[in-house]
């Protein structure tokens, strides 16, 4: 055992460079294998592909993940991100309980905010399981247990990353590539997209991601702001559906 766990701290040294243990808990944490639920969200996605007002195309879905890109996940999202990375390195968790906070309610629609603590909860369970001995993680979690805290998605997703010494900025890349392949996803699970346009989409919008994480990863908390009506209307709509494949 004590020989397996030396190898997990190892780095293999490759020239001028290095891959180490980190290196796999990015590709673990960011693989969509991992059990976070955001394979059952479409963010209203849906609802336009029944609205038969006409059909969907390649430019509509590169156009939608677009949208909440550059004017909910990066400065929302990703935002929340850097914040919660500077309150464990400041060691502040009443901080950390009012970005929480902050983002449960910037959240207009209340299916997306079930979703987001759905998923959240989810996430920080799962990452205890084989993480047990990180602090703040084991605060977050006790509050959600006492009713002190909702358990939000980037929150529990930079805590997360953290807990796996994945870095700020890579978190803020994951979290993002991770909302592009749901939406891809969920396109191709109703028949909009076919496997070939959904790749081009993520390799062609690769430079909406990180600009995006360039210029909101270190926001501060008093700038961080959101501004989707049409896409909110929509999900809106969405939760009112009688029968509905994606949770949002």
């Amino acid at each position: 055992m004590n020989l397996i766990r030396d190898l997990m701290y190892m780095s293999i040294k490759m020239g001028d460079n290095s891959i180490s243990i980190d290196d796999v808990s990015f590709l673990q944490l960011s693989d969509s294998f991992f059990p976070t639920g955001l394979y059952a969200t479409s963010n209203g996605l849906e609802l336009l592909f029944y609205s038969k007002n006409k059909k969907l195309t390649y430019a509509d879905i590169f156009d939608f993940i677009t949208a909440y890109l550059i004017q909910q996940i990066g400065p929302t999202d990703c935002s929340i991100i850097g914040n919660v990375y500077d309150c464990i390195q400041k060691n502040d968790c009443l901080k950390l309980l009012e970005l929480d906070s902050m983002y449960y309610y910037m959240r207009l629609i209340e299916e997306t905010r079930s979703a987001s603590t759905r998923s959240g909860i989810q996430l920080l369970r799962c990452i205890s399981s084989f993480i047990d001995d990180n602090e703040i993680v084991n605060f977050y979690l006790q509050n959600i247990k006492d009713g002190c805290a909702k358990g939000v998605y980037p929150v529990s997703f930079a805590l997360s990353c953290n807990a796996m010494n994945i870095k700020k900025e890579r978190s803020g890349l994951m979290l993002m590539y991770g909302f592009t392949i749901s939406i891809v996803g969920a396109a191709l699970r109703l028949g909009i997209l076919q496997h070939y346009d959904g790749q081009r989409i993520i390799h062609e919008i690769k430079p909406v991601i990180l600009s995006n994480v360039i210029k909101n990863i270190n926001r501060s908390s008093s700038s961080i702001w959101q501004f989707i009506p049409q896409l909110d209307i929509i999900q809106i709509h969405h939760e009112q559906m009688d029968s509905k494949m994606f949770i949002t």
